[in-house]
């Protein structure tokens, strides 16, 4: 197990991978839907608060940054003029469900419903960006998944205290990040196309 002080570290290393995201968006490499980083942003802020009520401490800050990252992008997002608002049925559900973590949250106190309608907002909010990891990988850049990965595989490995408020969102960003880092890295779309022909 690590020092819970690590997660400073895996919070600069994240906050590098943002940059270099922000960068290519502002160059206009990667496309973001400003919906998907708009719900990127707002549902780990979410987690980040109710983890803090459930008394999470320095670990919360890779939720944090999980957050601030993709706020950081959607901001960057109306320099590049790929970037899009594309509003489908699923955005409003994806919304839906971060609003409904907060009014859950507040309602019953309750930090872990919050933290868990937050991952489950993040998560719908991420298959766009994950169908288009595994169709189009040149519109993403892949450091971004990979420093969040490594910020949470940090975070994880100095939980002391192993309850769902503690490791359920690093968790989760992991597995996520993991997956798409691999999509754009890797190019499987692209290269199980290829197989097929």
């Amino acid at each position: 197990m690590l020092d819970e002080r690590f997660v400073i570290l895996g919070a600069l290393i994240s906050f590098y991978g943002g940059l270099s995201y922000l960068l290519d968006t502002i160059k206009g490499k990667n496309k973001p839907n400003r919906v998907t980083w708009f719900l990127w942003a707002l549902a780990p802020l979410i987690a980040f608060s109710a983890e803090l009520e459930k008394g999470v401490g320095l670990t919360a800050l890779m939720t944090f940054m999980a957050g601030f990252n993709p706020l950081m992008i959607l901001i960057a997002s109306f320099v590049n003029k790929q970037s899009y608002w594309k509003l489908n049925k699923m955005d409003y559900v994806y919304g839906s469900i971060s609003i409904f973590a907060i009014i859950i949250w507040k309602i019953t106190g309750e930090g872990n419903l919050a933290i868990l309608f937050s991952i489950l907002a993040d998560g719908f909010a991420s298959i766009p960006t994950v169908i288009k990891s595994y169709r189009q990988p040149e519109t993403e850049s892949s450091n971004i998944y990979l420093f969040a990965m490594i910020n949470a595989g940090i975070a994880l490995l100095t939980i002391k205290d192993w309850t769902f408020a503690h490791y359920s969102f690093p968790a989760y960003i992991f597995l996520l990040c993991a997956l798409i880092y691999s999509l754009v890295k890797f190019k499987w779309g692209v290269r199980l196309k290829a197989e097929v022909k």
